[in-house]
């Protein structure tokens, strides 16, 4: 199946599994919009999804990217350019939320960088915490090659997430290009390599549109003001398993790092 570079939402489901010094687990129903940037030039006109203004969904350039309000593509290019990663020369598709009556809080947003040939070959993850701060990881092999759900990108953690784990370690990434279905998986490991969490994003694509729009917002009521709720709710239940509280460091003074490493296939 062809890369459809249009809007798109990905339905499907969060999980997040803690392994120690407590197990704890939970999954969720989401939503992502995946917008490709062009699109953004001159957005289409949805009835429940408005751009750069208030509505029941929008989308807000404000909330990514160098956080001004500007342009998005031209943020991301300029990331690429910087990085000297000159292959990633097609369409970007943002796979984000939006804000719901104004609403937002992103745990993770995904940059999905394609070539000329729509081959995935960047994927920038864009990570917001609970204090208002963002990092963005730029995921890419160090072979050049293209992205693929055997290819698993490790890096050094950098951005403080959570108040219950060090800001030390490293992540493995993987991803699944957006065909009919998507999933990317994250892994947070220790520095003695133990696995310490683990997080996975998944689901179904379908084409955007005001039928399937309807069906995200009345479906999926209040989903941001869901997902800010139920990082508190797990926090509680941390709290009461008697895991550690870890106060937040002062965050770095650089704000894109690049995780190439790509481990060695078994």
């Amino acid at each position: 199946m062809e890369i459809a570079h249009s809007p798109q939402i990905l339905f499907g489901s969060v999980m997040h599994k803690r392994f120690f010094e407590r197990v704890n687990q939970f999954t969720y129903k989401i939503y992502y919009l995946c917008l490709p940037l062009s699109c953004l030039q001159n957005p289409p006109r949805f009835k429940y999804l408005k751009f750069n203004t208030f509505g029941a969904l929008s989308f807000y350039n404000k909330d990514h990217g160098a956080r001004d309000g500007g342009n998005l593509q031209g943020w991301a290019r300029g990331v690429l350019k910087q990085h000297k990663i000159d292959y990633a020369n097609g369409e970007i598709v943002l796979i984000t939320m939006p804000r719901v009556f104004g609403y937002v809080f992103n745990p993770v947003s995904f940059w999905y960088c394609y070539d000329k040939e729509k081959k995935l070959r960047v994927v920038i993850c864009e990570v917001n915490n609970t204090f208002g701060e963002s990092h963005s990881y730029i995921c890419t092999p160090e072979t050049r090659e293209e992205i693929t759900k055997d290819i698993v990108l490790q890096g050094e953690k950098v951005f403080h997430v959570s108040p219950f784990m060090q800001r030390e370690g490293g992540y493995e990434f993987r991803f699944t290009d957006m065909k009919d279905k998507m999933a990317v998986w994250i892994d947070y490991f220790d520095v003695q390599k133990n696995k310490k969490l683990v997080t996975a994003v998944s689901g179904d694509l379908t084409p955007m549109s005001d039928k399937s729009l309807a069906k995200a917002f009345w479906g999926y009521p209040f989903i941001t003001f869901k997902a800010i709720f139920l990082i508190h709710w797990q926090a509680i239940k941390l709290v009461f398993k008697k895991i550690k509280y870890v106060p937040k460091p002062e965050q770095l003074n650089t704000r894109v790092t690049t995780i190439l490493k790509t481990k060695d296939k078994a």
